[in-house]
């Protein structure tokens, strides 16, 4: 089967150095795919190559290539390959407007404007993020008055809202509660038979729970990747083994 998303000798500058050096793999459709490694490698610049958001960061720029189904990214609006492959940051990013209405805005913008219609896809959202049964009974609040974790799920909930194909999440647990990240966790195991989702983590527990693959980088170097409990219980390169059982990172 084709991969979902496809990266050849992807290379990462910001300005004259060089962070990311010729990264090539493939992310297969309805999975989970992990990316594991230190700090400084690289990760979430790789992660925001993927819907040319690394283009809203001064001085940043990349060569090489990224196809969507087969369709090199740079030759698809923007604005529809950021609804296809939807982007989940560290922190939260809420917007000025009611929790409903953050969850709201996207398909509104798209043309849902039945009330009965967005409010099935509020709280389905808002379920799917773990967030629906804090909120459900002030959704009129505004986002911005949630805790930092809340929040974190509430951008979560927006970005499902759109439908997409993949759904990227750059370290989406790192504001939030174990149980609550066990919770969406399972939701997302659920979300990969519709979607593919591709995250960043630093818990290496985490990838190997529910990652399907996973990819290793290294100072800019993607080190290895493969089958998840394969690269966890028998990694190919000894750097890989080193991170994995602790001996660095």
């Amino acid at each position: 089967m084709e991969p979902h998303l496809s990266v050849r000798d992807l290379r990462i500058r910001y300005g004259h150095r060089e962070v990311l050096h010729g990264v090539s793999l493939d992310i297969p459709r309805h999975g989970i795919y992990g990316i594991i490694g230190p700090a400084g490698s690289a990760k979430s610049s790789f992660l925001t190559c993927l819907n040319r958001t690394l283009a809203l960061t001064p001085g940043a720029s990349m060569t090489g290539t990224v196809t969507l189904d087969g369709v090199p990214t740079p030759s698809l609006d923007v604005s529809e390959l950021r609804r296809r492959v939807a982007m989940v940051l560290p922190l939260p990013v809420g917007l000025p407007m009611s929790i409903y209405d953050n969850v709201a805005f996207a398909p509104r913008m798209v043309g849902l404007t039945r009330r009965a219609d967005l409010d099935v896809l509020v709280e389905r959202c808002l379920r799917q993020a773990a967030l629906w049964d804090e909120v459900k009974d002030r959704l009129d609040q505004l986002g911005t008055r949630l805790s930092g974790g809340q929040q974190q799920r509430l951008t979560l909930a927006r970005a499902l809202s759109t439908e997409p194909e993949v759904l990227c999440l750059d370290e989406f647990s790192i504001a939030i509660d174990p149980v609550t990240t066990m919770r969406i966790e399972a939701v997302l195991v659920e979300l990969k038979a519709k979607m593919t989702v591709v995250m960043v983590t630093n818990l290496l527990a985490q990838a190997r729970r529910i990652a399907d693959r996973t990819a290793f980088f290294l100072q800019g170097e993607l080190v290895e990747e493969g089958p998840t409990e394969a690269l966890f219980s028998a990694p190919r390169d000894p750097r890989t083994h080193d991170y994995v059982t602790g001996k660095f990172g």
